[in-house]
């Protein structure tokens, strides 16, 4: 059966999205990729995920973009990105690799039973150690006064939500009620 929607269901969406807004986007040549691809063992034709070894769907940062509901200041650029399955990196999140490859998380290599888990860390290892992605502090870019619009626009986005989902829930009540009627 379905469940009932809820419009603040989507807050983290919207703070991710407000987020990721702003963070640049390298695109990486056919040479950076080799490269990548390389550093981490692999080639075109062996191309998996680098946390389990399945099938790759996307590129999953390496270092979260977000925690906290706040920047971390990583890019999306080839430093910070590793092919990933979907599993993987939904499991993953924003969490550290490390800690979640080991981890009991729902998903989790480790949870999976995948066999190599510690040869895949050390090639992620050699990776992350190849060369250090582009970290930025966007507030002292932007300045103070145009992070904080930035944040306040958030927060006026987030408090309309909440604002909406009680007017919802007020409609939703009356037209069930109507229903009932209706249906007896």
């Amino acid at each position: 059966m379905p469940t009932p929607m809820k419009i603040t269901g989507r807050s983290s969406s919207i703070t991710n999205a407000f987020i990721n807004s702003i963070i640049p986007i390298v695109l990486p040549t056919d040479e950076d990729v080799r490269n990548a691809l390389e550093l981490l063992s692999m080639t075109p034709q062996s191309f998996q995920c680098v946390y389990c070894g399945g099938a790759v769907s996307e590129w999953d940062h390496l270092r979260p973009l977000v925690k906290n509901k706040k920047p971390t200041g990583f890019i999306s650029e080839i430093h910070n990105l590793v092919p990933s399955c979907g599993k993987c990196n939904q499991s993953k999140g924003n969490k550290e690799w490390r800690a979640w490859m080991l981890s009991n998380a729902k998903l989790s290599p480790s949870t999976r039973g995948i066999k190599d888990i510690s040869e895949r860390i050390k090639r992620l290892e050699v990776y992350e150690c190849s060369k250090a992605p582009t970290q930025i502090d966007f507030v002292a870019i932007v300045g103070e006064d145009v992070w904080l619009q930035h944040q306040n626009n958030l927060e006026r986005v987030q408090s309309l939500m909440r604002e909406s989902q009680q007017l919802a829930a007020q409609i939703n009540t009356k037209i069930a009620n109507i229903y009932k009627a209706i249906a007896s």
